[in-house]
């Protein structure tokens, strides 16, 4: 059985906080947070990691959703970063979460002649650094051949192409499957607890004051040592502990817009060059998500948000490309996202380091920064290293390399047999498949909830490509407290259908109150409060500048 992220396992979790025997408390309940949770816990130290949103609800949940060593670093000479980015990436997709980390193809046009040779020999680097080649080898392409992959692309943009192949995850799944994990190897692992203070032996930082955010109750949880990963919010641990960290924390905001699938004939993904960053067009079930840029952050880090200006620079040079250009009219979702850059010399976000540091401003005190999603797992072993190292015990070394995340273990094999479990429950093939691709061999417990409640096989009203069960196991299993964790991260409905999740936010509201608790007060304010934000982050989005969207962002509370 695996472990579920129930109301009923938070409330105990939050009961067990006063024990005097915790390892390593983790603050942060990102990507790396997660993972050093899962690195302690898995190393057999008793480990509490804690969130003072939702898992995933910062930077984590708002990548370019790519597992990939970053082509565009090999310019930059960052052959090591690279490399440790794509073995990486060769084992999400072998090892740790094949059912979560797919392959997908992208093409670079190449738009003058003396591109192919240079653009070739770094794809060809690319393929063969980080060890053993995961994807398929990269192909060069005449324009004809270029046209015929993709069919939505002019002529004149391009002398022609180059085929690569990378991958992509949901990230938000991701790290909240790496946080269950974690709970299965019995790490206590709870969401909505903010830590407000640091508490102190001395000098040293022996664990941290939580306050649990649904009723105000406050928890002093003591611990061997504490980690801080906290991406974007390192800065202010830092003002927390009264010292100069030996590194700070830049934000860099990256945005990207969400357009139906049947909007771009293309048969892969794109990927070329701006004056500014890199962008990308990448495949996504029915859409395609569009973006990215990178421009200085200075605002409010819980709710970066696109402005105008940043929708009309994606556009404009993804129009450059295309015959039939997009409109704002096609763009069913948006959504910005902060890079967490290692500040240094440069005045320049997309020159900042990419990689991570870790380091102990106090005693007792843990902080792991900078870095790059797909390179999580190194980042939390190594800050999980620094952490033990003078616990005065043998404590195991790193495993994770060889640990597969929840629902990897029989996935492959349910996947071969996708049309049989079709016929045995009696769902559509194309229903397994997708639960599979969302939960891996977990699936099966999905299955067993329809087939104790049938209703719970019908598609959501509002969002056809999601199931009502997702709804009701986001909040028995995966530990969903609020509608806007449902709709925005354990589903995309909030970014992948053009009402923002309008119709949907109703029926997700009726089938998990029961299992919250909510009344009829509570269930009216969980769907304003998700419409509120709705509405403030569209009118952000026609903002001009990030001054004024943040502005008008703030207005609504989630």
């Amino acid at each position: 059985m695996t472990t579920h992220l129930a109301p009923q396992y938070r409330a105990e979790g939050l009961h067990s906080l006063a024990r005097a025997d915790i390892d390593v408390l983790v603050i942060g309940g990102g990507v790396v947070g997660a993972g050093a949770a899962l690195d302690a816990a898995s190393r057999g130290l008793t480990t509490v990691v804690v969130e003072a949103r939702d898992w995933a609800a910062g930077t984590s949940s708002r990548s370019s959703k790519l597992i990939h060593g970053g082509l565009r670093y090999l310019e930059q000479l960052d052959f090591a970063l690279v490399r440790e980015a794509l073995k990486e990436r060769g084992l999400l997709l072998d090892r740790l979460a094949p059912h979560l980390v797919h392959p997908v193809p992208f093409l670079f046009p190449l738009r003058h002649h003396w591109e192919r040779p240079y653009i070739g020999a770094g794809v060809a680097l690319y393929d063969t650094l980080g060890g053993a080649r995961a994807l398929p080898w990269h192909k060069h392409l005449s324009r004809s051949g270029a046209l015929e992959l993709a069919p939505a692309l002019r002529a004149d943009a391009m002398t022609g192409a180059i085929r690569y192949y990378d991958a992509q995850v949901d990230d938000a799944r991701h790290t909240m499957m790496i946080a269950r994990t974690a709970a299965q190897h019995g790490a206590t692992v709870l969401t909505r607890t903010k830590v407000t203070g640091l508490l102190r032996d001395g000098a040293r930082v022996v664990g941290a004051t939580v306050r649990d955010l649904e009723t105000g109750r406050t928890y002093e949880v003591r611990a061997r040592s504490v980690i801080s990963a906290t991406g974007v919010w390192t800065d202010e641990m830092n003002a927390m502990t009264g010292v100069d960290f030996p590194f700070h924390v830049r934000m860099s905001k990256g945005v990207h817009i969400m357009v139906p699938r049947d909007r771009l004939d293309l048969r892969t993904g794109l990927i070329t060059k701006t004056e500014k960053s890199v962008l990308f067009v990448i495949p996504w079930q029915e859409h395609w998500i569009i973006g990215t840029t990178d421009t200085e952050w200075s605002l409010d880090r819980a709710h970066p948000v696109a402005t105008a200006a940043d929708v009309r620079y994606i556009l404009d040079h993804v129009n450059s490309l295309l015959r039939e250009p997009l409109s704002e009219s096609d763009i069913v979702g948006t959504y910005a996202g902060l890079r967490p850059l290692l500040s240094g010399a440069s005045d320049d976000t997309a020159k900042l380091s990419r990689e991570h540091a870790v380091a102990e401003p106090v005693p007792g005190l843990f902080v792991v920064a900078g870095g790059k999603y797909t390179t999580y797992r190194v980042m939390a072993a190594d800050v999980v290293d620094a952490a033990v190292a003078d616990f005065g015990k043998a404590v195991a070394p790193s495993v994770t390399e060889n640990l597969p995340i929840l629902g990897a273990v029989g996935y492959h094999e349910l996947r071969e047999d996708a049309a049989g479990v079709a016929r045995r429950t009696g769902l559509p093939t194309e229903a397994i498949t997708h639960l599979l691709g969302r939960y891996g061999s977990l699936a099966t417990e999905l299955i067993e909830m329809i087939d104790t409640t049938p209703e719970l096989g019908k598609p959501l009203p509002g969002a056809p490509g999601y199931l009502a069960v997702e709804a009701v196991y986001a909040v028995t299993h995966e530990g969903a407290l609020h509608l806007d964790d449902i709709l925005t991260r354990r589903t995309r409905i909030s970014i992948e259908f053009a009402d923002r999740g309008h119709t949907a936010a109703e029926a997700v509201a009726d089938l998990v109150a029961p299992h919250l608790n909510w009344s009829a007060e509570t269930k009216v304010a969980e769907l304003t409060r998700y419409h509120d934000r709705v509405q403030a982050e569209l009118a952000a989005n026609a903002a001009p500048d990030d001054t004024t969207a943040n502005a008008t962002r703030l207005t609504a509370v989630a």
